[in-house]
């Protein structure tokens, strides 16, 4: 088949999008498909509009591609895409939003706090001081729509709240978290009906914080699979991870962000609709744990686009 590959973009993970879009574009080829690598600029639309496409694999991260943007563009243009759809991608990545739903769904995740980036000095030091306040010190401190720890920053007193609030605000509206203190782990979802859930993984950052460069720079972190974890305790933290990317209304794949506090208690910090999909990323390594070759999880993800394509009026 003829497939799109979606890469780059205007977002602050444009770099990783390209990382992810180079992988997914050789996976593909490797399973004789004809991908083409499109860059998400100005000329999107028209390239896939005449590019005779048979699907579009957005391998985006961040605004612009992982907020329903992409998707859109893809739902007029009448394309099959891979991953969720418009509203379930938007969703995730505004995790004020996913929060809400999570609330509503009876999902633990963090007490948090909504902060306008663009308020007068005063006005912002005495939101962030309520903040504090309210959820506690440490305080995690992050753009509302933003991913790859891109602007984040945990703050273990009150002299480093403003600071805080403007790497955030740099990207995007001010998300204050409660800090919960557990082992942090990552659950990859695959499909839908019903969910695959991939095996629990821990996080093991070789640095004071698991950051870009802990992400993204070989040696700099670790993949524990399973999580050093008691059995019940990962059995649960799967069942969440599956309630959380049904309930956001994901499709085709999704990669769940939790801690596990020292009760056993899961705790949601956010769902990832279209996760890393680079040589380190996380929901590769899952995959593979569970017995599936990047090449075909790529494949896999295709064929799901195309079956649900098909049931649309």
């Amino acid at each position: 088949m003829r497939i799109a590959v979606l890469a780059g973009g205007r977002s602050s993970e444009r770099e990783v999008s390209l990382m992810s879009g180079g992988q997914v574009l050789a996976a593909l080829r490797a399973r004789g498909h004809d991908a083409q690598l499109v860059e998400c600029d100005a000329e999107m639309w028209e390239v896939l509009r005449d590019g005779a496409f048979d699907a579009v694999f957005p391998a985006l991260h961040g605004r612009y591609g992982e907020d329903g943007t992409v998707q859109a563009v893809c739902e007029l243009l009448g394309l099959p895409y891979t991953g969720s759809p418009l509203l379930a991608t938007a969703l995730c990545l505004d995790k004020a939003m996913a929060k809400r739903i999570f609330v509503a769904e009876g999902i633990d995740t963090p007490p948090w706090r909504l902060i306008e980036p663009t308020l007068p000095g005063e006005r912002a030091a005495a939101a962030m001081a309520a903040a504090a306040a309210a959820l506690g010190l440490p305080l995690v401190v992050k753009p509302n729509r933003a991913g790859s720890t891109v602007g984040l920053t945990i703050v273990p007193d009150s002299s480093g709240l403003m600071a805080a609030h403007a790497a955030a605000a740099a990207h995007d509206h001010v998300l204050c978290e409660r800090l919960v203190a557990g082992t942090e782990i990552t659950i990859g979802v695959l499909w839908h009906d019903p969910p695959q859930i991939l095996p629990t993984l821990e996080i093991v950052s070789h640095r004071p914080l698991y950051d870009y460069a802990a992400k993204y720079t070989a040696g700099q972190s670790e993949h524990v699979i399973p999580a050093r974890l008691p059995e019940e305790q990962r059995v649960a933290a799967q069942h969440v991870a599956g309630r959380a990317h049904l309930a956001l209304g994901c499709r085709g794949m999704s990669r769940v962000d939790l801690i596990v506090d020292g009760g056993g208690r899961p705790w949601v910090l956010e769902v990832n609709a279209i996760p890393g999909l680079t040589e380190l990323s996380l929901l590769p390594d899952a995959a593979r744990a569970a017995g599936i070759s990047f090449d075909a999880l790529c494949d896999g993800l295709v064929e799901d686009a195309l079956r649900r394509g098909e049931r649309r009026p």
